[in-house]
């Protein structure tokens, strides 16, 4: 009878709940017509932090913090798509780190769209096929992911908040016996970060590269005696067996994703700044540049360098910096970059994750 009595004393709290969320998509709609008659866009990344940090802060328990964001991160993907659908693209196909990063991030009420490489999905958003560009930037024992890195260069995109996720790599197969195994296939990436394992335990088995973790799931589905390394989620869509777990070479992997649309993010007061530039073809002009930035007493949080694949020998170099492009101190510093530099380029203030 006790139990009786508290599940029915739930039920009250359910039917409380459902109608204040009710409450809040009326709301939502009323914002809505605001924004239509404003013209601005329906994802405010700083807003969504400050519901995040507000709620945490007033979080007395036991529900944890990561649990309160997992539930308000699908009632407002759920009331975002009352405004209007949030289209996001990533890299495909279903199942990838791209897409659980942004499942993890937006919600299971937006429309995520695969794209067959990352060029693709900055183009979607470019010709507005989409709304939103979800790509990996960074991999924590692999380091930057270079076609990523080479596209923002050039794009007019810019980087409106970023997700991390932690990584974890699977051995699967069609078969049950890892022995039987002739050959694997991986993306490049996730080679590299189970570089380690695979020599150890499958040092004559054929490697394949393919361009998803998904792809290769898929792949390893159609041959019995073939594996793949890929995700969870993509090892289930697929119906393959696990035939070892977590073979990761470092045990705490984790990816960084870039978010990036076609307008700019405003300050939250906890924010970085992403940049690129090249300098001049001087004696000690990086050291110069670095030497600014600690001078005005700003912490860089990343630093990175790419061929130019415009000069020979030529190098961009990029930096993840804290601080939004609107403080005084960084637009006041990044001018002074500016001198000391032949090209500069702002990718973007966003939300710290």
């Amino acid at each position: 009878m006790k139990l009786e009595k508290i599940r029915k004393e739930i039920d009250k709290i359910d039917a409380k709940m459902l109608d204040l969320l009710n409450m809040r998509g009326k709301k939502v709609l009323d914002v809505a017509k605001i924004k239509v008659s404003t013209k601005k866009t329906y994802y405010v990344p700083e807003r969504e932090k400050f519901i995040f940090e507000n709620l945490a802060k007033k979080n007395k328990g036991p529900i944890t913090k990561e649990g309160l964001k997992a539930i308000y991160t699908e009632i407002l993907s759920a009331c975002r798509s009352l405004e209007a659908p949030l289209r996001i693209a990533y890299l495909g196909p279903q199942g990838s780190f791209s897409h659980i990063a942004a499942m993890q991030k937006f919600g299971a009420s937006s429309q995520f769209m695969p794209a067959a490489n990352i060029s693709e999905v900055f183009n979607d958003v470019e010709k507005n096929e989409a709304d939103i560009a979800v790509v990996p930037i960074e991999n924590s024992s692999e380091g930057g992911v270079t076609y990523t890195l080479d596209m923002l260069v050039d794009s007019p995109l810019k980087i409106i908040n970023e997700i991390m996720l932690e990584i974890s790599y699977y051995l699967a197969s069609m078969g049950t016996d890892i022995k039987k195994i002739k050959k694997i296939y991986a993306h490049p990436q996730t080679l590299g970060q189970t570089r380690i394992w695979v020599r150890n335990n499958l040092p004559a088995v054929k490697i394949v590269e393919v361009d998803s973790n998904s792809e290769a799931a898929r792949l390893a589905s159609l041959e019995k005696t073939s594996a793949c390394i890929t995700g969870k989620w993509a090892l289930e869509i697929y119906g393959l067996n696990i035939l070892r777990s977590h073979i990761e070479d470092l045990a705490h992997n984790s990816t960084r994703f870039l978010v990036l649309r076609k307008e700019s993010a405003k300050s939250t007061g906890k924010d970085k700044t992403s940049i690129i530039f090249s300098i001049k073809d001087k004696p000690g002009m990086l050291f110069r540049c670095l030497s600014i930035f600690a001078k005005a007493g700003i912490n860089l949080t990343k630093i990175e360098s790419r061929p130019s694949k415009k000069k020979a020998w030529e190098y961009i170099f990029f930096i993840d910096l804290e601080g939004h492009i609107d403080d005084p101190k960084i637009k006041k510093t990044l001018k002074m970059i500016e001198t000391a530099c032949a090209y500069l380029k702002i990718l973007g203030s966003y939300p710290k994750e």
